[in-house]
């Protein structure tokens, strides 16, 4: 899809979360970065300068909240309230990975409901549209009283087992019932049955797996989740898979959060390869030989060009999305 001059200009400003992304989507649309500077003060506060005119402009601002989270969050905050003072048009909110979004909810009494309040606080600091990629719960959408564009990574994951031939004899594996969603509509790419992990969590960051629901004996087992934070879940499952007779296991997410001991995990495990997304810029110290990373680059420049142009998002849903060269 080619961007269209129209009345209103486009731009793409990108904070330091993830800037290699930020490039890869500018590139796709076609356009520059915006210049702007983000410093700190002696005392840690943040200070920023968009460095070119954007009034009447539609802008999109990229930026993961991921860690460190809260820097990345009130980098995303001021810059919000600098767009809106310099009189942007119309401001949207890329973050390809949305933090805070495990706290969707209350599980217990006297709990903050996290997500929510990072949705009213891009809000009230003048955001008018976010787009975001697979969020943890998809109800975060209703926490918003701005238009959400929820992007999945389904289609580029699919893209690269069907460009492998991995969908052959394979089946897809939700590590939890919260993922059936997403497992069926990889496997709706894949045409492959799917199967159900049973898991009992006693305590956050810990999982025991139980009983594996649908039949993965002699199939090769395709996991996928929408983020691997500490890699208990996803390395306890493919254990299960391989017990349980699956030929191999290939795991996959869009959010490679990668905590703690998640790496040493990884490379313990069974996983013959883990699949991610350049969601979230990683490291080099987490990036090992058996991860292979595809690029939302050309998924959400695509996104940013129908929203400007005022067309339909929804074709992304839907289609394989085949991976830039």
């Amino acid at each position: 899809m080619a961007y269209k001059d129209n009345e209103r200009p486009l731009k793409i400003f990108a904070l330091n979360s993830n800037k290699p992304l930020a490039e890869k989507i500018a590139k796709e649309v076609g356009i520059p970065l915006g210049k702007s500077s983000v410093t700190r003060f002696s005392d840690g506060e943040i200070q920023i300068n968009i460095e070119e005119s954007i009034r009447g402009a539609d802008v999109f601002l990229i930026q993961s909240t991921s860690a460190p989270v809260n820097d990345n969050l009130m980098e995303l905050l001021i810059m919000i309230d600098a767009l809106k003072r310099a009189s942007a048009h119309f401001i949207s909110v890329v973050m390809p990975y949305y933090g805070y979004a495990r706290q969707d909810r209350k599980s217990r009494s006297r709990e903050p409901i996290t997500a929510k309040l990072v949705a009213n606080m891009l809000q009230r600091a003048g955001a008018n549209r976010v787009l975001a990629l697979d969020l943890h719960a998809a109800q975060i959408q209703g926490f918003f009283d701005i238009p959400v564009d929820h992007l999945m990574g389904a289609p580029l994951l699919a893209d690269y087992f069907l460009s492998n031939h991995l969908e052959e004899d394979a089946v897809v594996v939700s590590p939890d019932h919260g993922g059936v969603t997403r497992a069926r509509k990889l496997a709706e790419f894949l045409k492959t049955p799917i199967a159900i992990i049973d898991k009992r969590r006693p305590r956050a960051n810990v999982a025991e797996v139980m009983n594996i629901i649908g039949n993965v004996k002699g199939k090769r087992a395709i996991i996928i989740d929408d983020m691997i934070d500490t890699a208990g879940t996803i390395t306890l499952a493919s254990q299960a898979l391989i017990d349980a007779g699956a030929t191999e296991v290939y795991a996959s997410c869009t959010h490679p959060i990668l905590s703690g001991p998640a790496v040493e995990r990884i490379e313990a495990s069974p996983i013959k390869k883990l699949i991610v997304t350049d969601s979230i810029n990683l490291p080099k110290e987490r990036v090992i030989d058996r991860m292979v990373q595809v690029s939302v680059g050309p998924l959400i420049g695509d996104a940013i060009e129908r929203i400007h142009n005022n067309e339909p998002v929804s074709p992304l849903f839907n289609t394989r999305f085949k991976r830039s060269k």
